[in-house]
């Protein structure tokens, strides 16, 4: 495998950033995960424009490069995939070990590619199946303290609702994904994922501002809009999800992923949620098969 670091493609042995840049001395840096399908990247502008976000959230306004889409493809292409998972990572770089950062910027830009499957119609699911939730006790962090839409390389929060995900499992109990609750104790998001549930024919999902509102979640609103769904965001208990008449998670790399159970409680996919799986990958082949 190859990857792109400051401009230049190196073989993975080689693919190394600094102990003295900031995105690992402190996660000081901002993140895209996206897919490419056919060779070209879903939803590029957007993933773009979150980037740039992040970036001015973090006071680097302008360490997106202008080449970035090239170092993309380029990527893709000197590792043979046109089907693939991309990340995309920009970290404010090499800087004395002080909290504070220097005003001058010289970012570290890294691409990261691995195949995945042949997405859209005659494509197939990255997952084995349907999702198995478990809520979990760590507390999504609330927007005030780190804005909620900001993609940034600080990711522990996530993490340590997975570990306890890892405690929860048995040899009967196997749980994929953690549920996380904001502050208030209403359903935010998955450690990876966006929440969307069904309640006599409304579709439902978590309002941001407690959450990263996801750009596979943005396709999956406008979908379900074209198609004349009740939508609602709003504030949601657990409860509210457990007694769901269907539920999905979404990613960029899961797509649309029915949801089996939340905490044990089935709940499982249904009619909206396949026709906007559906409809996710008629997006998908129409705009890059």
């Amino acid at each position: 495998m190859q990857y792109h670091v400051d401009g230049q493609l190196v073989p993975r042995s080689e693919a190394t950033v600094s102990v003295e840049d900031r995105g690992f001395r402190y996660g000081d840096g901002a993140f895209e995960t996206l897919r490419a399908y056919g060779g070209d990247v879903f939803r590029w502008p957007s993933h773009v424009r979150r980037l740039r976000r992040t970036c001015e959230t973090l006071g680097m306004p302008a360490a997106v490069p202008d080449d970035l889409a090239v170092r993309v493809a380029d990527t893709l292409e000197a590792n043979g995939l046109r089907d693939g998972y991309v990340r995309v990572s920009i970290s404010r770089g090499v800087m004395p070990g002080k909290l504070t950062p220097t005003t001058d910027v010289d970012p570290t830009v890294v691409v990261y590619v691995r195949e995945l499957p042949r997405g859209g119609t005659a494509g197939e699911s990255v997952w084995d199946g349907p999702a198995v939730v478990q809520s979990v006790t760590t507390r999504r962090i609330p927007d005030p303290a780190l804005p909620a839409d900001a993609k940034t390389h600080n990711y522990l929060n996530g993490i340590l609702a997975r570990l306890e995900l890892r405690r929860a499992r048995n040899d009967d109990y196997q749980p994929d994904e953690a549920l996380m609750r904001g502050v208030d104790g209403n359903v935010a998001e998955g450690a990876t994922s966006n929440l969307f549930f069904v309640d006599d024919g409304v579709l439902k999902t978590p309002a941001a501002g407690s959450l990263l509102p996801g750009i596979t979640r943005e396709t999956v609103l406008e979908l379900a809009d074209e198609e004349g769904f009740p939508i609602e965001t709003g504030r949601y208990s657990l409860e509210d999800v457990r007694g769901a008449d269907e539920a999905f998670l979404t990613n960029t790399t899961w797509e649309v992923r029915p949801i089996e159970a939340v905490d044990g409680i089935g709940v499982g996919g249904g009619p909206m949620t396949d026709l906007l799986a559906r409809l996710y990958d008629e997006r998908v082949e129409a705009r890059c098969y």
